[in-house]
């Protein structure tokens, strides 16, 4: 125990002088990174002159964070948790207990109960029309999110194909929602489904050329796909309307019983005598995306657990022990893409019938990039990591359009939304730091011999589990 000690106290002078140094070095870095962007200001005057300026304590402000934090990250965090891991390793304690708690044991349940009380809490909280910004931005963006996120984890999260143009299933489920709606009247119900089908259909297309790819090179196919549909849509403006989009949509009904248009006659405000609203047809979108997330998760489930849920496994660990074990990794990687992207031509129709207008800005290569980061971030393989990936990413972005009293601090120009893809970042590279395999890195395996054991992240290769 002396002898632990005394090597402690020689080491922590040498452990601080590193940490200064690692702050001073984090200091000088984020000064050159921020300098141009955060410390200098452009704008244009009433002649159209270009005016430049400084902010050079929001500039300060940043440098400090950052090597503040980088001392204290070499200082004391890491030594702390490799103290602890080192504890650990001797005593022999897993780092996953097998005793789980009442929360841990009903979490799935509460946030089902939450979720479905969420709507009649916000309208008790805040009225009906306070309501439309909390049940749209911060319920149904989310899920939104949270659903293409569970239709990417099934192709890079359980056949670890690496997809960068999964926005593409996306705008494809959106334009066949908008263009059959527009051009032949179909209803939601109708065209729900069947742009599922579409997507599916061009993802079993996009699987076909790349079933010889993998790694980086499949990557580079899939974006260059996402960027074709795209350019597509862009440029035949005879059926897209190009850069104009498509307007007017029609909007999704309650099974075409009561209709949310305020000239139908079975409006469904009439219908029940209730007071015009807009927050009536979100909250209806609400339980509508939030069923779609459940039926994501429960197919997904399901299909782990079927034999092409663990040929899909069986592929992303090693493909060539599974073509020598008889699976068709044809069939394997085409039913991937397929399921994926019909869960994309979902999220996609419903994107379409809320918003009432889709153009081909609503689906560039930073939002395959958003989505792809909160399947990491979550977990590969993990849906409940990813669930709270999405919520802590997109509802912290949008929380940020709240934020009014950073102005106060930085100054009335300042505008939080500008820098939420910085704080986007930032969030990545702490988590990577200290959750390098996803909020959740570990989950229980969908084979086991005779008892199911949760397997730690240690354990699994990228926290594939």
């Amino acid at each position: 125990m002396t002898n632990i000690a005394s090597e402690n106290a020689a080491s922590s002078p040498s452990l601080m002088a590193t940490a200064v140094k690692e702050g001073l070095i984090a200091g000088v870095v984020s000064f050159g990174m921020f300098i141009l962007y955060i410390g200098i200001i452009t704008y244009q005057d009433i002649n159209n002159q270009l005016i430049w300026g400084t902010r050079w304590g929001l500039l300060a402000i940043f440098v400090a964070v950052a090597a503040i934090g980088r001392f204290l990250v070499v200082g004391f965090f890491k030594p702390s948790m490799d103290r602890r891991r080192l504890a650990k390793a001797k005593t022999g304690i897993l780092e996953i207990s097998e005793d789980k708690g009442f929360f841990h044991k009903h979490f799935l349940k509460l946030a089902l109960v939450l979720l479905l009380l969420y709507p009649v809490i916000a309208v008790q909280l805040f009225g009906f029309q306070g309501s439309l910004k909390f049940v749209d931005n911060f319920g149904i963006q989310i899920l939104i999110y949270v659903m293409l996120a569970w239709g990417l984890n099934i192709v890079v999260g359980l056949a670890g194909l690496l997809d960068l143009g999964y926005v593409a299933f996306y705008a494809v489920g959106a334009y066949s929602y908008a263009l059959l709606s527009s051009q032949f009247g179909l209803s939601f119900w109708v065209l729900l489904p069947l742009a599922g089908i579409l997507a599916g259909f061009w993802g079993i297309i996009l699987g076909f050329p790349v079933l010889r790819l993998r790694g980086d090179y499949l990557a580079i196919v899939t974006l260059a796909f996402g960027e074709i549909i795209r350019l597509v849509l862009l440029n035949w403006t005879d059926v897209t309307k190009g850069t104009f989009g498509i307007s007017g949509i029609a909007k999704a009904s309650v099974f075409g019983i009561w209709s949310f248009d305020v000239g139908a006659p079975n409006n469904f405000a009439k219908a029940f005598g209730l007071s015009m609203s807009s927050a009536y047809y979100k909250i209806f979108l609400f339980y509508v995306i939030l069923l779609l997330c459940m039926l994501t998760a429960y197919v997904t489930i399901k299909l782990r657990r079927m034999p092409i849920g663990r040929a899909w496994e069986a592929l992303r660990e090693d493909e060539i022990a599974c073509r020598s074990l008889g699976i068709d990794t044809v069939i394997t990687k085409l039913t991937a893409f397929a399921t994926g992207a019909m869960f994309g031509g979902f999220a996609g129709s419903f994107f379409a019938a809320r918003q009432g207008f889709v153009s081909p800005e609503s689906f560039v290569f930073l939002e395959s990039a958003v989505i792809l980061a909160i399947v990491v971030l979550g977990g590969m393989g993990s849906l409940t990591g990813i669930a709270i990936a999405a919520l802590v990413m997109v509802g912290g972005t949008e929380l940020l359009r709240e934020m009014e009293f950073l102005k106060h601090i930085f100054g009335p120009d300042f505008t939080p939304e500008l820098y939420r893809m910085l704080l986007f970042g930032l969030a990545m590279v702490i988590v990577m730091l200290f959750k390098p395999r996803g909020f959740v890195g570990s989950r229980e395996p969908t084979a086991f011999l005779k008892e199911r054991k949760a397997v730690s992240g240690s354990f699994t290769k990228e926290g594939h589990g």
